[in-house]
Parts: C-alpha cells; structure tokens; sequence
C-alpha cells in the first residue's frame, strides 16, 4: 500500500465519514436562543450586553485582567502593535511560518515583517535561535534595539501559537528583556492552550484571539484583545470604538481611529460557545489520542503531541511526513481530498509570498523543513460522539 493509501486508511479509520470538512463549527448549545434575543431585542450592533458579557467570560476563562473583543483577529493585532509603540518602518519579529495575517498587521501599520524560524519541538518561534541571531544583527540603543543591516529598529516581537502548541513563553520574555522587545502575541489559534497554569495570551503585553468561523469557539468573524495592562485595555477599547468620547448625543470624536468593535450579534454567538468550551476541548484531545493510535504502526508518519509543560488544544490535528516520504506530500493531499477527507498543508511561508519577498529574514532550515511536511487533518469536535 502507498504511503497515500495507508494515509487515507487511516484517516477514515478515525472519522468514519465518508465526507468530512477539515473543521466544522459546533452548534447545539444557546446560539440561536441569545442570538434571537438580538434580534428580538434590536440590539444587533456593537453595543449590547452579549458584548460586555463576552468580554468578561474571556478574561475570566484565560485568566486576564481584561478583554476587547474586535471584529477580526487581524484588526485586533494591527491596534494592539499600535498600542505598544510600534511604528512607521519599524520592524517586527514575525515567524516565517504562520498565517498571512500575522505579516499583514504588521505592514498595516506601516511597519516591516522581520522573520524568525521555528523549533522543531512547538512548531512556533525557536527562542534560542532567534537570541543568538539578535546577538549578532542587534544593536542596543536609547530607545531599543536596532538592526544594524537595515538601521531600522526593531520594536516587537510577535509568537504565534501554531494549532495552539505554544511557544516557550518564558523563554522568550527573558529573550524580550534582554533586548528591548515588546511582546505581543498572536494567539488566534490557542485558545484553550495553557503553559503550566497560565493560558498563551497572558505573557506578552497583550494578546489577539480569534473566533472565526473554523476555530474552536467562533463569533463567525471575530476575535479580541487580552491584557493585563488596564490603560492599555482602555485604549484598545477607545480606539477600536471610532475614538467617540462618550455623552448622550454628541459626537465627538479625539483622534484618528477605527470601527473596529465586535456586534452584539457576535457576541451572543459568542457566550453561548464559551459555555462549551470544556466539552470542545475534551473532543479535541479524544480526537488526538485517536488519530496518534490510528498511526501508531506506520513510521513514516506521526501526529504532532503537545511537550510536556504544556496543555494544548488540539485545534487542528497535525501530521508530520517523515522527511524520506515528505515528497509524497501533495499525493496524499490529493487523495485524501479526492475521498472526501478534506487535509491541507500548512500555510506558504511568509517570505515566499511577492509582498514579503524582500523582508529582513534570519535563515529558516526548520520552518522550510516543516513545510513540506505538515499535514492538516479533519479536527472537528463532533467526529467524537456524544462529547459534544
């Protein structure tokens, strides 16, 4: 049997569907309830109680001081590296391997991409790695830490929690010390995902998550910025609410901003998700335990296992290609969706695409390895019966 076939075998082995989607939502909770009270109740917009109530749940839940949620998650990232001084042609650490959107806040606050390469044991930012290389093109000075090739500074750096493995945190906040970074982390995929006691978001200065429609709790578009840092919060909230001081009528508005606030509608979705929460994530880990048995027996193939220290969500199952089959990579993508098991590879890395293609880059061995050899498989919750 090809490496494809038994890849498809074992897949269905799992799912036991002969069509499955690689990450569907689950409903079955409060959503149409809260949702038709929106409606009913004319508060649809982005004022409304579903929205203060579901900023409070998620700080609750993830353990943060405060929480703003937002319409997306790329506009939450794009205020919060405005919010922590990042600035017109300042650079930011980014890792090569991640979503678009990661890359694109950065520019659309006018600042560069700068990309770091991944370690092999999280899929995210190799901390070590990207210290020495800070070691060699950085430059301490009054007011942070420049690069000395491009004598621009570099202002922040950006962990993103790939499927949810986090980044060694603490590894990367004395990294961040060291040199006069900001940390903001991308957490739109982590939500669930835990360092020791402390959920990924509640390291760096602020965090983003996301709700779109294929993660683990959806708002169908939507995310929200969490923090500590109450007069960061604040402002997050002010800007992402047009600047509008409030009053009873006027419209007065104090600097250039953005309508950027979640609507209640959302938030609805929302709340009723999050009372979930803890029967989507018990699925998930069934759904991994199942999925590393299923491809117990076959080396050339392995599931990605959270490492020990960290509590990860599961959010989409991920198969690493042993680097003597990694070539055979688009076959199994293609038979496996020509089956109806819909997989998918990882994202192209950033400094491939025609816009980053002239960006600052340390050089990328693991992130280059991993994608070739990543493989996305159905991750869904409700291919576990009766958990959900």
């Amino acid at each position: 049997m090809s490496i494809a076939a038994t890849v498809l075998d074992r897949i269905q082995r799992v799912t036991q569907l002969p069509k499955v989607s690689l990450h569907e939502p689950t409903f079955g909770g409060n959503e149409l309830k809260y949702v038709t009270e929106c409606i009913e109740t004319g508060w649809v917009s982005s004022v409304g109680e579903y929205v203060n109530r579901f900023e409070r749940e998620l700080a609750a839940y993830t353990g943060a001081a405060h929480a703003v949620v937002v319409s997306n998650g790329t506009s939450g990232l794009q205020v919060m590296l405005e919010l922590v001084g990042v600035r017109r042609d300042d650079e930011v650490l980014v890792p090569a391997l991640s979503f678009v959107a990661t890359a694109n806040a950065v520019r659309h606050c006018g600042a560069w991409p700068h990309f770091v390469d991944s370690d092999i044991r999280s899929l995210g930012m190799d901390v070590s790695k990207l210290d020495a290389y800070l070691r060699e093109v950085g430059e301490i000075r009054v007011d942070g830490c420049y690069n000395r090739r491009t004598g621009r500074r570099i202002a922040a750096v950006v962990p993103m929690h790939t499927f949810g493995h986090p980044v060694d945190m603490p590894a990367l906040m004395s990294l961040a010390e060291r040199h006069r970074l900001e940390v903001v982390e991308d957490a739109a995929e982590s939500l669930g995902s835990w360092i020791g006691d402390r959920h990924t978001g509640t390291f760096g200065r602020c965090a983003m998550l996301s709700f779109n429609g294929n993660k683990i709790v959806t708002t169908g578009g939507g995310g929200a910025i969490i923090t500590n840092d109450a007069v960061l919060a604040k402002r997050a909230k002010h800007l992402t609410t047009t600047a509008k001081q409030p009053h009873a009528w006027a419209f007065f508005h104090d600097e250039v901003a953005y309508n950027f606030r979640m609507p209640n509608l959302n938030a609805a979705m929302g709340c009723a998700q999050l009372e979930r929460i803890g029967s989507f994530l018990e699925a998930k880990r069934l759904l991994a335990l199942r999925y590393a048995e299923a491809f117990r027996d076959v080396p050339e193939v392995s599931l990605f296992l959270e490492r020990t220290g960290t509590k990860v969500n599961y959010w989409l199952q991920t198969l690493l290609l042993a680097p003597e089959v990694a070539s055979q990579r688009d076959e199994i993508l293609a038979v496996t969706n020509a089956a109806g098991q819909m997989t998918r590879p990882v994202w192209e890395l950033l400094y491939t695409l025609p816009m980053y293609g002239a960006c600052e880059r340390m050089t990328t061995p693991v992130a280059d390895d991993l994608a070739r050899r990543i493989i996305n498989v159905p991750s869904s919750p409700q291919l576990i019966a009766g958990v959900v």
